[in-house]
């Protein structure tokens, strides 16, 4: 019961009352060290008090309760060291680890929990320790395997045809090799080296991000942008293209090139990713995920409407016409393509004055053109502006956010022996086995002064305020007065106040 009514206060909007009634609450624990301590005891959920209080973006709460679990080492004037408890947030050994909640959660003030001591800190160092440099490594190995990828593709196994042409259209003068022909010269045999680094790389991908999807859940996992989530659907579809393409080649089954150029596309985007180890470049990732997977994705919609509609009506306005005059709507396949092209701008409408046209094909044009050039495209970048108006507004934030993802991701798929514990263990000061964060401070005296000059300032003005509505009380006796006495109080209550203040001033100085 305790347990419960402890998440409960960490939910109350009132958080002087609720860290009050947490501390009375505590004050009755037997056990309060140990797996038996109210602090200790998860939810349903698998969030403690502490937990939670990061995931609901109770920064009050949050610092209420790091107060109670620091420890002053020493203080000398205004340097103090402090040791910070950081066994829940540290994610090193933790499953469900407390800045992967926050990272995760759909809040924004959770993400600012990230910029309170010890969160920044130990964010901080691990960053700069580990993080950064593990992260260029692995984006330089990345490009590496693109790079040995794209060369395998480049030089296939490629045989001069030998059929007959069957169509005027047919442009095809190369085919793909068999499997026993593929792998016979030398050249061949460095193919199949970069080859099997691309099946290994592939394969690897998925042994890595099968196990986080299983964790986490593929709802969250891909839907999470801070976490990366349509770059995961991007690698892993990378990846399965990897393994149809070798399927295809093990079995001598023509149209490699589909997925081949499926996964040369998804590789190189998926460079893309690493843009969030660097801050100039970081949040532009976040604007391009939200414009793809918002704005772009309900305009493809409105997109897909008018140019099935449209090109419809064009394919039946050329459907009784020569196409040897006017191709680009022989069929109706290519009417789409080509007014796929003409929706973007890409080339101009088409015309041969050598013929006539038909009559209804200008008419459909001009309301095409008003459509799709004039009003939709507007619209689209219309769009684009405003989500680029409202990442621009967080995006130190969203960065930031990006770095602990990324940092809990490489905490988790490296090997232990690369990446140690952060912190200093309790044992050296006496303080059992939880970790502690050291973190030195230093209190700047004029910032206290200036803090009670303000405070003195404030006073001054709450005092005569009060006595400006005494004397408005008692002596007003109609409206006008009392405007008047308002305004003339108002003008020497601010001569006084700024008189004084400015005395206290100089007698401090």
């Amino acid at each position: 019961i305790g347990n419960t009514v402890l998440h409960i206060l960490v939910l109350q909007p009132n958080k002087t009352f609720a860290c009050h009634m947490y501390s009375l609450i505590l004050s009755y624990d037997r056990s309060k060290e140990g797996p038996g301590s109210l602090e200790l005891i998860p939810n349903n959920e698998g969030l403690s008090p502490f937990k939670l209080a990061g995931v609901e973006g109770n920064t009050v709460m949050f610092q209420y309760l790091m107060q109670k679990r620091k420890e002053n080492l020493w203080s000398f004037g205004p340097l103090s060291t402090v040791l910070y408890d950081i066994t829940e947030i540290d994610s090193w050994a933790e499953d469900q680890s407390f800045l992967e909640l926050i990272v995760s959660t759909k809040k924004r003030e959770a993400r600012q929990i990230l910029d309170l001591t010890p969160v920044k800190e130990l964010v901080s160092l691990k960053w700069n320790m580990y993080g950064r440099p593990y992260f260029c490594f692995l984006a330089l190995f990345y490009i590496l395997y693109m790079v040995c990828f794209t060369m395998c593709c480049v030089y296939r196994p490629l045989k001069p045809r030998t059929g007959n042409r069957t169509s005027s259209r047919d442009n095809t003068i190369y085919v793909q090799k068999m499997l026993q022909e593929s792998y016979v010269a030398y050249e061949d045999e460095l193919r199949l080296v970069g080859e099997l680094i691309t099946v290994i790389g592939a394969v690897v991908i998925l042994v890595l991000e099968i196990p986080d999807i299983l964790r986490v859940g593929a709802a969250k996992y891909f839907g999470q942008t801070i976490l990366g989530g349509p770059f995961h659907i991007i690698v892993i579809t990378y990846a399965c293209m990897i393994l149809v393409t070798m399927v295809m080649r093990l079995t001598s089954t023509t149209g490699e090139v589909v997925p081949m150029s499926f996964a040369l596309v998804l590789g190189w985007c998926n460079v893309m990713y690493f843009a969030r180890g660097f801050q100039m470049l970081g949040p532009f990732t976040i604007m391009i995920q939200k414009m793809i997977f918002g704005d772009l994705m309900r305009f493809c919609w409105l997109m897909a409407v008018v140019i099935l509609g449209f090109a419809s009506a064009f394919y039946i306005i050329f459907q009784t016409e020569n196409p040897e005059n006017l191709g680009q709507f022989y069929n109706y396949p290519m009417s789409l393509f080509t007014t796929f092209e003409l929706f973007l701008t890409i080339i101009d409408g088409p015309a041969n004055y050598d013929v006539d046209l038909p009559f209804m094909y200008s008419v459909v044009y001009f309301a095409f053109a008003i459509i799709a050039a004039l009003l939709m495209l507007n619209l689209l970048i219309a769009m684009m502006g405003d989500t680029h108006w409202r990442v621009a507004h967080e995006q130190d934030e969203l960065w930031r956010a990006q770095v602990v993802a990324t940092t809990v991701m490489l905490e988790r798929k490296l090997p232990r022996c690369l990446w140690p514990r952060s912190g200093i263990c309790g044992r050296e000061f006496g303080l059992g086995d939880r970790w502690y964060l050291r973190i030195e401070d230093r209190v700047d005296p004029n910032k206290h002064k200036m803090m009670r000059y303000t405070e003195a300032f404030k006073a001054q003005d709450r005092d005569n305020y009060d006595k400006g509505s005494e004397k408005l009380e008692s002596n007003g006796d109609s409206l006008c007065k009392k405007e008047l006495s308002a305004l003339s109080l108002s003008r020497n209550t601010s001569r006084t106040s700024s008189h004084r203040g400015w005395e206290i001033l100089r007698r401090n100085t």
